[in-house]
């Protein structure tokens, strides 16, 4: 039989023809070394252009699109394309991969960029976002990503001169960008007037921020920061592809074909038109430049590069020429000389010659070519083409022979007879057509069989035969010439093939997969010298084969380089070569041939060639090869630990079904137990399944894990102790070189891995979020730093972690195969091998990836176990076939027979190794394994004394061996732990079941003493006394589901599997008796109580049989149950029986004949029962889950003194009941320490234990029962219930305010007030009737306004500055108030604003960069970062791009940001808090999974983030002195939380131990020494909590909740806010000490009847307070004085706005009921009016002594503004009043509302305000008005968005156009008039402009909108989309504006924010 092995032989890649220019630009450069590196297909080249050679980067699996050269220019990164496309970092010398970047990118990767360092790398994806990817490429990891544009992005670079700035080009954009922290923030380039808005194709950067960019029209478009300066038109003729910057300047290249050089300040210096030089033609077009120093490189879409000397420039050297676009179909080899011919759908033909690497001869054809062929004697050369004709040209100088044209379809393939007669021409049409060659080609014959278009042909030897090929995959065979077919195949068996080149017959069947019948095989050549078939496909792969190859699924090598599908493989003449051709790629690549070589050679092939060879995968067929696999590895690699549920699905599943009991959930439900139960002892190791997983700690205890326990035993005292962190089971277990920390690997969905301490059995670090399903395989590195890990998934991805950081620093892909062992080289650590099925891999570190080659053996073995020897390159694996592999580097030297069965455990001694294998030997070697020193049988005859048990069976297999101590420690599949002396005798420590599920469980009635059955075929009986061993073991026939001990203890009954059960002596386990009367399992058996007469036996065919022990008689069956038998009791008087079937029925049968008896539920009760293990009944209700769908519960338990019931479930837990357990959902106490299902739990005699039993993980548990008297222990160990009580402490407004706000971000925010109608932008205009002549003989137009400074030379106001702020964020956020600089300044925020404010000067100063609301502001404590400040802010989505919700931090005094942190908190960030080192910040959001997020700020790096609570948090803070814990409170919420490296964990509050506490919603934290945390309560109770147990409860800390607690890092005293009544005794602040024992209480003096603090913070000897009433006071701690620093209006929206006629004082009305006086000089308010109701607007008297103010109720009230009295009110109507306005002569006062009038009252007639007029026809509500200047008219702007103008005081409409044109007024405040068009934009369709103002010079008018933004435009802006200026720092929906008198200032109103911002304006110079 043929062999099967891949051939020896193989393929090195000699020469790549081509350059890929088609759809790439900028890739194309001179290395450091002078050589050039591009790229073609899937192969970076670097090109020596002295030497004319090609060296190759083969990292890449698909075709490279991108190409960035490093600034020190060795060091390349390249970007390919795919559904994970990778980006690479290569050495061009050495061409070794430095770094793999990937897991960010998809669909390709469209631009690269090194930073000026080459510290960081920029990449951009061809996704649909274009995703911007800023690396720190040598970690491999993500500094910063965002999305970067909606359109292909073209180039992107980095600033050189500006440190962390970039700017990207492409589709009709430019963008700039910063990088600041994890965020990368855009600014558009504005093209404005100088250029048109287009598409940018390449860009450079040069100093002074100014950027040079080619565009697609051929200009050089110049920029200045991001604004358009200048154009350099027509430096191209048309589109520039690339722009180069080197020391001279610029070098820049077109699609016109020349190239540019222009100098630094880019003047040009030269031009160079390729299309005129010598090898120049008419279309060239440059997509790439490179300059450096005198020389030039250029590469053109046509896949050419050219090289360009400067100072002889005519004459550019052709150095590199490919195909050009098209696909590349043709190739021919010459028959006798080293050349090869090809021909492509670019219509060329090309003559390459392989020698000199270079194409000889080029000739165009009219046709795209499609095959080729050259006749025998090397002098005809034909060619096929698309059209179905076909050429034959004369080699020597390509002219044309003949031309036919016999076919319409394309022609595929064509071939010469060997005899040089026949011409055969295969084509689309089906047929094959025969021309004899010397007769000038004259059709001789036509090939007519095929149905389908001719694929592939061969001649035979003799010329007499041809067959064919064809689409359909049917071969087919001719007579030649005459082409008649051949249909008896027995005249074919003798026929010898000229040559092989089709993909179908019995000696090419292994080219193709077993059980495929696929066709995308396009390409075959046999070398029938060497016996090797080469074979090209559609995935790019070249594979090496032998041949013949007859049986499917043949072993090959294979190679990659082509990207796409590969067309055509042909040997050279003399078999030196293979050529072969890709059709997308269009290259040609040429791979050397290498023979069979020497072994001895083999270990010398250079590092390159095993890349390139990468032996193949070996390929996909199961190796017939391969020996039997051993019976434990086959099981063992069927394992797929998969779960229907797993732990992390809980909270979800939990959520889904609180829905359906809200109800249930309202009632009182059964409060927990108050004893507890704790893990005392485990009987169990996991050895059946696991290896090497068994270690001595440094204390000399042993530490191995079982079940989802990690466990540490003390072999002096037999005790253990226990890590609990993990929830399910744990499979691997890795022990750090110092030997006190311990790795932990768990199932689960995204499995964790923790690193825990032995002593303190604390979690150092947990690793999540890369491991699928499982992790399998653990190993440290021999400094400790590093962890690597092995995933359960497909691929068996391998992790290095930094594991402290809980950082990943590189990841892979390992193996479709399992892989069982990791190990990292203790040498090297950026080394490492695995171990697995069919796989050996050595590996290494290369940036966010690691590169593995496979070990070369020949024939691959299933490794089970390997270790490094004692130096870097050795290498000792441990095969399943017993023999011992020693490595040196990746290759096999030799094996050594070391077992009979698997080798499962081999361990590295100083001088030495030690094996343990399938044959339970452990055997010691010397350190080479040539001999063995000694072995060791483990067997019962040498098991000393002091053993804990008794082995099963001699030899048992070895899973783990570990030495120490004078010891190997053994661990077998059998589940014992031994330890072996040197000296020989063997001691057992631990020992468990083996595998199988563990059921029966029985204790003893008056012994410590328990019973258990297993699956495993075995009854054992356990000491549960402290000498906790097995005391006797008995094999069974079959495996068992159930015992019981009979009364007096004497006899035990076994139920088995197979339906028959046995009764033993339960001292010596020998039969009593036996009975066999069913056929499905026995699931119950049961003695009735007092003597045990008779005995109950459930089993699985739904009977219960009763038995008389004494005459072993069947005496009674009970019938009548519908399912299986779960569960079964005896009453006490032993006549009653409970049965609960699988259907969840509850039977009752009577004893002993078995009568059904129907009891009443109220009855069952009462009887008196002698056991309760049933799970179903009124009185354990209670027991089962909210999610039941999902879990079962199996096992149940009542104590004996009948108070406490233990239950098992389906997910693990151990779970305590109070008895009886009534009513559904009852709370109870929870243990994780199983870790599948708990199949049985029973409590010992006197209730001093209970022991449980675990299905899958075959443990038995002993927990110490803790009764009520034990309160010390903690209870750390048990988890609360299900649901929270639904009662959470009562309620608030100001609560439920904070929980349901909904921020929205003001992007999106819609129109404030109900508009209707069309917007004016929209509006068509009508054209006037009288459009004046040009020259006008009519009067000038009369001034559109009246203004107020004639005197003085009217100037325009060109900008605003912010001055002010009245405003103070507080009603909905909380903790926002703090002291700065010793006290001097406070800080606080309103709208988008950051207010630092002096309180000495009182003046402010503003941080602007937030782009939204900010929610939260927190200082950094830490003396290293003094004045640092966080804030964050709303956001939208958390996409990362601009809208994303962001942190800033930044500095307090200089206002510069020090980093942007973009976040996934969806919704907005609502609380933030600096580490007690002041490096982390932790940050809260309002996502729906209110997410918990730690970043190191200064980086901008995300340390960890976790989901935090289903409901809203409130508040998370560190512990003030710690890095690693804080704690979060929020809607029944209070968690206190550990960061371990990058993972949160978290444990909820225990309230269980003070009595009656119940989960309030909490709103604060404070904390105290001793690991005290204090949260303040909804009902004004704070909780003190020592740990996470709560401790006591201060009541009624402050009669309303208990809104901001602050501790003093001083002196430890706490703060506290809260929302109460003043009274003597009590106020809304306190002072405690640092227990909160006493208190100290401050009144606020604000005059409100409820003080509601919102936020608090000490300093010396004062407390700053914030409240809901948007004021902050500072209180003196001595004399409790208050001092009011800022007021601003409690509610908004602030509507009424006034400026006083001549002062700068100006008047604002809000929706709180007041109406505020504020002093711009002062900065402060002077004076404050409540009107009792809310106030909508306001205005002063001309003389500015009086004021109106409209009211919300449609009432009005004039005041005297010098005494407040009041004048006169009116109320006419019953809707808000939206107006107000005083006539400019005093007499009349018009009041706008929304009932759609405007009323007039005449003043002059006194106070009693009578209603003289009124304006009808008003279209929708009043908006704004305005008097005009003479008092005779009025314009009124509507809901409507129409402006009209009526007579004052007739209330007559004036209509006529021209009439009102000529009105001057005496204020301009409408948002509507085509004098106005201009002010409303583009993006208002749901947002509106709100209000508007003209400065009194007439000059300007200034606006406000939805958006809140504030803006300045010209007055009058009659054309649309004006130019403007945009001030922003409101929140959305801007009120009211208004300049002041002098125009001086700006006075804006915010809607949402309540804040009045005061801006400077700035005028123009005259």
């Amino acid at each position: 039989m043929a062999d099967r092995t891949a051939p020896n032989c193989h393929l090195r890649l000699e020469w790549v023809y081509g350059y890929r220019g088609h759809q790439c630009r900028n890739n194309l450069y001179y290395t450091a070394a002078k050589e050039i590196v591009y790229f073609v297909a899937g192969v970076g080249v670097v090109y020596n252009t002295r030497e004319h050679k090609q060296k190759f980067y083969l990292g890449h699996n698909d075709d490279i699109i991108s190409l960035a050269l490093h600034p020190e220019r060795v060091l390349v990164a390249t970007g390919q394309v795919g559904k994970e496309p990778c980006i690479c970092v290569w050495d061009s010398y050495t061409l070794q991969t430095v770094s793999i970047l990937k897991d960010v990118h998809t669909h390709g990767i469209a631009c690269l960029a090194f930073d000026l360092e080459g510290q960081c790398l920029v990449s951009v994806g061809l996704d649909s976002k274009n995703t911007i990817c800023v690396w720190d490429w040598r970690r491999g990891k993500v500094l910063a990503a965002a999305p970067g544009h909606t359109d292909r992005i073209f180039d992107i670079s980095w600033d050189l001169y500006q440190p962390s700035k970039l700017v990207s080009c492409g589709v009709k954009h430019i963008k700039f960008w910063s990088l600041c922290g994890n965020a990368l923030t855009p600014k558009r380039g504005v093209f404005g007037k100088t250029g048109d808005l287009q598409t940018i194709l390449c860009l450079a950067c040069a100093k002074d921020e100014v950027t040079y960019s080619g565009a697609l029209n051929g200009d050089i478009y110049v920029w200045k920061g991001i604004n358009l300066m200048r154009t350099v038109q027509g430096a191209h003729g048309s589109g520039i592809f690339s722009m180069n910057v080197c020391e001279e300047g610029f070098a820049t290249g077109g699609r016109d074909g020349c190239v540019r050089l222009w100098d630094l300040n880019f003047k040009p210096i030269t031009v160079i038109d390729l299309r005129e030089t010598d090898q120049g033609y008419k279309g060239l077009s440059v997509r790439s430049v490179c300059w450096r120093g005198d020389h030039i490189l250029v590469g053109t879409q046509d896949s050419e590069i050219f090289e360009v000397v400067v100072h002889d420039r005519t004459k550019p050297f052709l150095i590199m020429q490919g195909h050009c676009e098209g696909e590349l179909w043709a190739l021919a080899v010459h028959p006798t000389k080293p050349l090869a011919m090809t021909g492509s759908d670019d219509r060329s033909v090309r003559i390459w010659s392989l020698i000199d690497h270079a194409l000889i001869a080029r000739c165009n054809m009219e046709e795209p070519i499609r095959c080729a062929a050259v006749s025998t004697d090397g002098i005809h050369l034909a060619l096929g083409m698309k059209d179905g004709s076909f050429t034959v040209l004369r080699v020597r100088d390509m002219t044309e022979v003949v031309h036919i044209k016999d076919r319409k379809e394309a022609i595929h393939e064509l071939k010469y007879s060997p005899d040089g007669a026949h011409l055969a021409v295969g084509s689309n049409d089906n047929s094959v057509d025969v021309y004899g060659v010397v007769q000038r080609y004259k059709k001789v014959g036509e090939c007519i069989g095929s149905n389908s278009f001719i694929t592939h042909m061969d001649w035979s030897t003799d010329s007499k035969y041809l067959q064919t090929n064809d689409g359909s995959g049917r071969r087919l065979f001719y007579r030649m010439p005459s082409g008649k077919e051949v249909t008896n195949r027995e005249e074919l068996k003798l026929v010898q093939w000229a040559s092989w080149t089709c993909v179908l017959g019995p000696e090419v069947n292994g080219i193709w997969p077993k059980y495929s019948d696929i066709n995308d095989i396009n390409s075959v050549d046999a070398n029938f010298n060497n016996q090797v078939l080469v074979t090209a496909d559609d995935y790019g792969l070249v594979k090496l084969l032998r041949y013949p190859c007859v049986k499917k699924g043949a072993k090959f090598k294979k190679y990659l380089g082509h990207s796409a599908h590969i067309t055509n493989a042909r040997w050279s003449h003399d078999y030196q070569w293979v050529i072969t051709i890709g059709g997308a790629d269009h290259s040609v690549f040429q791979w050397k041939f290498v023979p069979e070589r020497k072994s001895k050679e083999a270990v010398h092939i250079a590092a390159q060639e095993t890349l390139a060879d990468s032996n193949s995968e070996e390929s996909d067929s199961d190796q017939s090869d391969v020996p039997e696999m051993d019976s434990e590895i086959e099981q063992e690699t069927q394992l797929t630990y998969r779960r229907q549920v797993y732990k992390e699905d809980l909270p979800q599943l939990k959520e889904q079904c609180k829905e359906k009991h809200r109800a249930t959930a309202m009632k009182k439900r059964e409060r927990a137990p108050w004893s507890g139960v704790k893990l005392h002892f485990i009987h169990g190791y996991r050895g059946y399944d696991c290896r090497s997983n068994l270690f001595y700690t440094q204390t000399g205890e042993i530490v191995y894990h079982v079940a989802a326990i990690g466990v540490v035993y003390n072999r002096q005292q037999n005790t253990q102790r226990f890590y609990m962190g993990h929830d399910d089971d744990i499979l691997c277990l890795a022990i750090h070189p110092l030997k006190d920390f311990v790795a932990t690997g768990q199932v689960g969905r995204d499995s964790s891995i923790h690193i825990w301490d032995t002593e303190t059995l604390k979690p150092m670090s947990v690793l999540r979020g890369f491991h699928q399903l499982g992790v399998c395989a653990l190993d440290f590195s021999v400094d400790g730093k590093r962890l690597a890990s092995v995933g359960l998934d497909d691929n068996h991805t391998i992790v290095l972690w930094d594991w402290r950081k809980g950082e990943k620093l590189s990841a892979m892909r390992g193996s479709k195969d399992k892989i069982f062992v990791v190990k990292i080289n203790p040498y090297l650590p950026d080394k490492l091998i695995t171990a697995g099925v069919k796989h050996m891999k050595f590996w290494h570190k290369a940036g966010g990836g690691l590169i593995g080659r496979k070990g070369n053996m020949g024939k691959t073995e299933t490794m089970m176990c390997a270790v490094y020897g004692w130096s870097e390159e050795m290498v000792f694996s441990g095969t399943c076939t017993g023999d011992i592999c020693i490595w040196r580097d990746m290759f096999l030297m030799k094996t050594v027979k070391a077992h009979d069965g698997p080798v499962f455990s081999v361990h590295a001694l100083e001088k030495g190794f030690v094996t343990g294998g399938k044959d339970g030997i452990v055997a010691l070697w010397d350190d080479t394994f040539e001999r063995c020193l000694k072995t060791y049988a483990i067997k019962r005859a040498v098991l000393a004394p002091g053993s804990k048990g008794l082995l099963l069976e001699d030899n048992p297999s070895i899973r783990a061996i570990s030495l120490g101590h004078g010891h190997i420690l053994v661990g077998t599949k059998n589940g014992e732990i031994l330890e072996v002396d040197k000296s020989g005798p063997i001691t057992l420590l631990v020992q468990g079941h083996m595998e199988g599920e563990v059921w029966g469980l029985a204790t003893h009635p008056h012994l410590p003493l328990c019973a258990t059955v297993s699956d495993d075929k075995t009854l054992r009986i356990w000491d549960l006394s402290p000498s906790h061993c097995m005391l006797a073991v008995r094999k069974l026939r079959k495996g068992g589901r159930c015992c019981c001990f009979s009364p007096d203890g004497k006899a035990l009954a076994v139920g088995l599997n197979d339906g028959s059960f046995l009764i033993v002596n339960a001292d010596t386990l020998e039969d009593l008796v036996s009975f066999h009367h069913r056929k499905d399992i026995i699931s119950d058996i049961r003695f009735s109580p007092g003597s045990g007469k008779y005995l109950a036996v459930a089993s699985g065919d739904t009977f219960v049989d009763i038995y008389n022990v004494m005459s072993s008689k069947r005496v009674g069956v009970c019938k009548g149950c519908l399912n299986y038998i779960t569960h079964l009791d005896w009453d006490k008087r032993g006549k009653l029986l409970q049965v609960n079937t699988g259907a969840k029925e509850q039977f009752f049968f009577e004893a002993p004949r078995g009568k059904r008896q129907t009891i009443p539920a109220t009855e069952v009760e009462k009887i008196d029962w002698s056991t309760w293990t049933c799970v179903l009944g009124t009185s354990v209700e209670g027991i089962w889950p909210l999610i039941n769908e999902v879990t079962e519960v199996t096992a149940a338990c009542l104590s004996n003194d009948r108070k406490v019931l233990a239950t098992g479930d389906d997910l693990g837990y151990v779970k305590l009941f109070k008895y009886p357990v009534k009513g559904k959902y009852a709370k109870f106490k929870r243990y994780v320490a199983h870790s599948t299902h708990v199949t049985n739990v029973r409590w010992t005699h006197d209730d001093s234990l209970l022991v449980t039993v675990g299905g899958g993980d075959t443990c038995l548990m002993i927990w110490a029962h803790e009764p009520e008297g034990h309160r010390e222990f903690k209870q750390c160990d048990s988890e609360e219930s299900d649901i929270e009580s639904e009662d959470d402490g009562g309620y608030d407004s100001d609560v439920t305010r904070e929980n349901e706000i909904n921020y929205t971000i003001k992007a999106l925010s819609s129109n404030m007030r109900p508009m209707t109608g069309v917007k004016p932008h929209l509006q068509l205009k009508e054209p006037s009737v009288d459009e004046r002549p040009p020259v006008s003989r009519a009067l000038p137009q009369p001034e559109k306004l009246q203004t107020n400074n004639v005197g003085k030379k009217k100037r325009p106001i060109e900008d605003q500055v912010l001055e002010l702020v009245f405003g103070y964020r507080g009603n909905d956020c909380r903790n926002n108030v703090h002291y700065l600089n010793e006290g001097a300044d406070i800080i606080y925020h309103t709208a988008s604003i950051g207010i630092v404010l002096n309180l000495t000067t009182s003046c402010q100063s503003f941080y602007v960069e937030h782009s939204d609301d900010i929610l939260c502001l927190t200082i950094n404590q830490h003396p290293k970062f003094p004045n640092v400040v966080a804030t964050g802010q709303v956001g939208d989505t958390g996409d990362m791009s601009a809208t994303s919700p962001s942190i800033h931090v930044w500095d307090a005094m200089t206002k510069q940001t020090l980093s942007v942190l973009r976040c996934f908190h969806s919704g907005g960030v609502c609380s933030i808090s600096f580490s007690a080192t002041g490096k982390l910040l932790l940050s809260v959001g309002l996502d729906p999974e209110h997410t918990v997020t730690i970043w190191k700020w200064q980086e901008g790096a995300k340390v960890a983030s976790r989901i935090g609570h289903t409901q809203r948090i409130f508040v998370a803070e560190f512990r003030p002195d710690s890095d690693t814990h804080f704690v979060s409170v929020g809607i029944k919420h209070v968690r206190f939380w550990t960061l371990a490296g990058r993972a949160l964990l978290s444990k909820k509050g225990v309230l269980s131990s003070i009595e009656d506490a119940r989960m309030q919603t909490m709103l604060s934290v404070a904390f105290g020494a001793n690991n005290l945390t204090f949260t303040g309560t909804i009902s004004g109770d704070v909780c003190v909590w020592k740990e996470h147990i709560l401790v006591r409860i201060v009541a009624k800390a402050h009669t309303g909740p208990v809104f901001t607690m602050y501790t003093t890092l001083r002196d430890g005293l706490i703060v506290t806010g809260g929302k109460e009544r003043p009274s003597k005794e009590g106020g809304a602040l306190k002072l405690w000490d640092q227990e909160l024992k006493r208190c100290r209480a401050f009144r606020l003096e604000t005059g409100q009847i409820i003080d509601c603090v919102r936020s608090v913070c000490r300093g010396k000897g004062k407390i700053l307070v914030g409240t809901r009433n948007a004021e902050i006071i500072e209180v003196g701690e001595k004399n409790a004085a208050c001092n009011i620093l800022v007021n601003g209006h409690m509610d908004g929206p602030i509507w009424g706005l006034g400026t006083h006629p001549s002062r700068d004082v100006f008047l604002s009305a809000a929706e709180d009921g007041t109406v505020r006086l504020w002093d711009i000089p002062e900065k402060k308010m002077l004076n404050k009016v409540n009107l009792g109701h809310p106030a909508r607007t306001i205005n002063y008297s001309p003389e500015g002594d009086m004021v109106a103010i409209g009211m919300k109720n449609g009432e009005f009230i004039i005041l005297l503004v010098a005494s407040l009295k009041i004048w006169g009110k009116k109320r006419d109507r019953r809707t808000p009043i939206q107006d107000i306005r005083f006539s400019p002569n005093s007499c009349y006062l018009a009041v706008g509302s929304t009932e759609s009038a405007v009323d007039f009252y005449d003043l002059t007639l006194g106070p009693q305000l009578n209603r003289i007029n009124c304006c009808r026809d008003i279209p929708s509500f009043v908006m704004q008005m305005d008097f005009s200047a003479d008092s005779a008219y009025i314009q009124i702007s509507t809901g409507a968005y129409k402006r009209l103008v009526y007579e004052v005081p007739s209330g007559k409409q004036v209509t006529e156009q021209s009439h009102i044109d000529r009105i001057t007024w005496a204020t301009w405040t409408s948002v509507l008039g085509d004098e106005v068009i201009g002010i409303w934009s583009r993006n208002t369709d749901k947002a509106d402009v709100t209000c508007a103002c003209v400065s009194h010079s007439g000059l300007n008018i200034v606006t406000g909108d939805d958006f809140g933004m504030v803006k300045l435009f010209d007055f009058p802006c009659p054309e649309k989309f004006a130019k403007h200026k945009r001030f922003l720092g409101h929140s959305a929906h801007l009120t009211n504006v208004r300049f002041t008198n002098g125009d001086r200032f700006v006075v804006s109103a915010g809607g949402d924010d309540r804040s009045l911002f005061v801006w400077r304006c700035v005028h123009a110079p005259h």
